[in-house]
């Protein structure tokens, strides 16, 4: 299965190193693998410094995709992180 959801990054600061390893490690609690695209640059949300880079400020657009029998979930949960601007605000 393959699950896909575009966010946008909201958090006045961005995807730095603080949400980097929090997308990370809420990643990591999944099977399937996930990865995060921006510009056609697909990184594995697994790895924090992976994330870091793709430089994503403020109003950045990424998609969230993931493969695997827990595909949705993945998704789900790494969106709602980004989405609840990773606690900041």
């Amino acid at each position: 299965m393959i699950a896909e959801r575009q966010v946008t990054i909201l958090n006045t600061l961005g995807l730095h190193v603080r949400p980097s390893a929090l997308v990370a490690g809420k990643a990591s609690e999944f099977r399937s693998t996930v990865a995060v695209l921006k510009d056609g640059q697909a990184v594995n949300a697994k790895s924090s410094i992976d994330l870091l880079t793709l430089a994503a400020v403020v109003g950045t657009r990424l998609t969230i995709r993931a493969q695997g029998e827990d595909a949705q979930a993945a998704v789900a949960a790494v969106a709602g992180l980004i989405e609840g601007k990773f606690g900041e605000e």
